[in-house]
Parts: structure tokens; C-alpha cells; sequence
């Protein structure tokens, strides 16, 4: 029977939903979960929940939490990574720094000078994480789902002996977008996607046979239809392709559409649109929301739904531990997958999951336009992790300078400067150097 340890488990709708989904596999007798969480309230919380979900469930599976997980790492088989490194005390700051020079972020996590700065902030966590589980776990697959996704996910493969896959859900919530966007049945339509994480590519996209890009550029060109989704509908008629991430979050990857506020104004809209601060305005609010849900579903006040989710998890366990094949997309490294982005670094791609474990898909050449825009991307993932494993200082100011989005804004000068004020502003949640 299968040991589950979930890191960050005080997030207690997401690792709910993540038990959930793994206890409903149907040929999985059972097994134990550990969750693991520094702060001990909202462990408990999640504890009472994860009680609470396996006598819904009926299935044979035991819980454990412990705020020290060298205490219940021992023996895991797969280690789920969801840990946030400074809680709500940052995300403020990252938001309104780089606003102060002009950079006005929707998101704010996994690129830019938000993203930057949460890897260097989580790296040396997550990677402490590892190195406890090479001497408890060794044999544990890690799925990691915190961001920044591609710069943890490659100090992990670049630092540690441990089998690591990125997991995201952009990919499958975008494919179902697509399908309802053109108006066709989401499990008939033939699509391939590879990139980077959050900027993956539907290369080719087909219902019976059609391709359906066609009909969705038709489509975009009508105002009410494009205002669903502007920055990827534009970025689709002007480059060819639709991204797998929102059009808000995209649009912080691109020089583009943030760089002036006229552009703001033009492509973005309300919440993951594009509105400017929507992360760091609503974070606190949704935690301490989902956190109160938490407690509702502990009281009987709210119906605990046991329905098995999207996230590619529970497949890979599925698949793993009862060798029913599943494919998944996961932030693997490219080791021949993609010919036009460099070798090394970490790219999302199609995997085949059975009980031999994760087995990449090879895709070949994204068309060059694509390729471009994941390269610039793949450069500031490479400076980020090489200041997270050497105590780079300057690679790590070399990463903001190379962001799309800082640079199209700010000065050389500028950039330093911000990046400056941002690690006085947060020195005490870093210690990489």
C-alpha cells in the first residue's frame, strides 16, 4: 500500500481535494498519508479534515501530521509539494515594489520580479525538503506543484539525486476551454501541447479531423467573444498559436501588454484577465476564506463533494500503483523532447505514467515564434537556479534584468535598483546569499 506525504498540507482544501482524488482511485486498496505544514493550527485543520474525508470514503487509508517531517517522511513513495515559504507576509510587497518603477503584475508568481523573488525565497526550503528525502525516501517519485514551477523544478533535477515532475493545470483547463470556446465535446478533440510551464503551446488542435484554429481566429475577431480571453486571443491572431495560462498571468510574460497603461487598459479585464494587483489583493482574503471552508466541511456545515479532480496526481498514483497506463503533461527535463529549446532546462511536455514510473514524450520543433519566447523565459530560469544553487547574487539581479516584462519597463539602472529595494524589503525570508 502506497505512502502519500504532502508537503504544505495546511492548505487544507487543496491537500483535501488531493486525498480525495487519490482515495478514489478505484483499484487502490488503500494506504497512509503524512501531512507535513510548519504552522501547527493549519495543519490541524487539515488533519480533522483528512479524518474526516477517509470515514466519508470508507476506503482503508490511515493520516499522520507532524509540523517536523522527518518525523513521517520515512518510507514514502510519493512526496506532493504544494509549500508556500513566507505566507501572506510578502506577497504585498511583491506587488507593490515593482509597481513603484512601473511594473504593475497581475499575478506575480512564477515570473517577473514576484516570480524571481518567490524562488529565491522557496529554493533553499524546497530543496532542504529533498535532501531529507534522499536519506528517508530515496526511492519517492516528488511531484511538485509550487511556483515558480520551472525554476523549483529545475534546481530539483540540477541539485538532487530525486525523481522530480512538475505538475500544473493549465494544460487540461485550458484544453477544456478550447473545446468550449470552438463548441465541440472536450473528449473529441485531438490537440498536441508542449513548451514551458504556463507558456505551453497548442500546436495542433482538430475535431474530426478539422482543424479547428480557423473557426477560433473567426471567432476571435468578434468583440464579445474576444473579450473572454483578450491577451491569448490576440496573441493567437497575431503569432498563430493559443497559451495554456490566462490571459492576465500570460500577459506578465510578454513585453507587450503591460508596459503601458494604455495597453493595460486595451487587452486587460476584471480578476485573471488582467486586472493589475488581483493576486496580491485577493490572496489573503482567499486563504483566510478557503481556510474558514476548511473548517465548515470539519463541522458538517458544508457537504464534503467526493469527486475525483483534474489534477494529474492521483492518475500518476493510479497508473504507478496499478499499471493502468495514464498520460499527463509535466515540467520534465528536456533531454531530447524539444528540439528548439535548450537541452538542459525544464520543459512541459506530454508523459506516459505506468508502473515503471514517468516517461517523457518526445515532440520535436515548436514553430520558431514559440521556440523564441520559451528560450528568453528558459534564460531567466537558468540564472534564477544557478543563484539558488551557487549564492549567485548577481545571476539572480541578471534574471530580473532578462524578464520580458521588467525589461520592456525599466531602465538597466532601474532594475538593479528594484531589485535592491525588493531584497531589503524581504531579506529576512531569504538566505540564499
Amino acid at each position: 500500500m502506497p505512502r502519500v506525504t504532502l508537503m504544505g498540507a495546511g492548505s487544507a482544501v487543496f491537500s483535501r481535494q488531493l486525498m480525495i482524488d487519490i482515495m478514489l482511485v478505484p483499484d487502490l486498496g488503500g494506504g497512509s498519508f503524512a501531512l507535513v505544514d510548519i504552522d501547527p493550527v493549519r495543519l490541524e485543520i487539515a488533519h480533522q479534515l483528512a479524518e474526516k474525508v477517509i470515514a466519508l470514503t470508507g476506503r482503508n487509508w490511515s493520516v499522520e501530521a507532524s509540523t517536523d517531517r522527518r518525523k513521517v517522511m520515512a518510507g514514502s513513495d510519493y512526496l506532493i509539494n504544494f509549500i508556500e515559504v513566507s505566507g501572506l507576509q510578502t506577497v504585498r510587497l511583491d506587488h507593490e515594489i515593482p509597481m513603484k518603477y512601473g511594473i504593475k503584475q497581475c499575478i506575480g508568481d512564477t515570473i517577473g520580479p514576484g516570480g524571481i523573488f518567490k524562488a529565491l525565497r522557496t529554493g533553499p526550503d524546497w530543496l532542504d525538503i529533498l535532501r531529507d528525502a534522499e536519506r528517508l525516501c530515496p526511492d519517492a517519485l516528488v511531484l511538485n506543484y509550487t511556483n515558480p514551477m520551472s525554476i523549483l523544478t529545475l534546481a530539483a533535477l540540477r541539485a538532487t539525486r530525486m525523481k522530480v515532475v512538475g505538475l500544473c493545470h493549465s494544460v487540461q483547463g485550458t484544453s477544456e476551454q478550447l473545446a468550449r470556446y470552438a463548441g465541440v465535446p472536450h473528449r473529441e478533440m485531438q490537440w498536441r501541447c508542449a513548451g514551458i510551464n504556463h507558456n505551453a503551446w497548442f500546436t495542433e488542435l482538430s475535431h474530426d479531423g478539422e482543424d479547428l484554429y480557423p473557426l477560433l481566429k473567426e471567432r476571435a475577431r468578434e468583440p464579445a467573444f474576444f473579450d473572454q480571453d483578450p491577451v491569448r486571443f490576440e496573441f493567437m491572431l497575431q503569432l498563430g498559436y493559443f497559451v495554456t495560462e490566462s490571459s492576465g498571468h500570460f500577459s506578465e510574460y510578454l513585453p507587450y501588454f503591460r508596459k503601458r497603461d494604455d495597453l493595460i487598459e486595451k487587452y486587460d479585464r476584471d480578476g485573471y484577465r488582467g486586472k493589475t494587483g488581483f493576486y496580491a489583493t485577493n490572496w489573503p482574503v482567499w486563504r483566510s476564506a478557503l481556510d474558514e471552508y476548511a473548517q465548515k466541511m470539519i463541522r458538517g456545515e458544508v457537504e464534503i463533494e467526493l469527486r475525483r479532480s483534474f489534477e494529474f496526481a492521483s492518475y500518476i498514483v493510479e497508473a504507478m500503483e496499478t499499471g493502468a497506463p495514464a498520460r499527463i503533461h509535466g515540467n520534465v527535463l528536456n533531454s531530447g523532447l524539444i528540439d528548439n529549446l535548450p537541452q538542459d532546462g525544464c520543459v512541459e511536455v506530454a508523459c506516459l505514467i505506468d508502473e515503471n514510473g514517468v516517461s517523457p514524450c518526445r515532440f520535436g520543433r515548436l514553430p520558431t515564434q514559440l521556440a523564441a519566447l520559451n528560450q528568453a523565459h528558459m534564460a531567466v530560469h537558468e540564472l534564477a537556479v544557478t543563484s539558488l544553487l551557487e549564492g549567485d547574487r548577481e545571476a539572480a539581479v541578471h534574471a530580473l534584468m532578462l524578464d520580458p516584462l521588467t525589461a520592456a519597463v525599466c531602465s538597466l539602472e532601474e532594475i538593479r535598483s528594484l531589485f535592491d529595494e525588493l531584497y531589503q524589503a524581504e531579506r529576512e525570508f531569504i538566505r540564499v546569499f
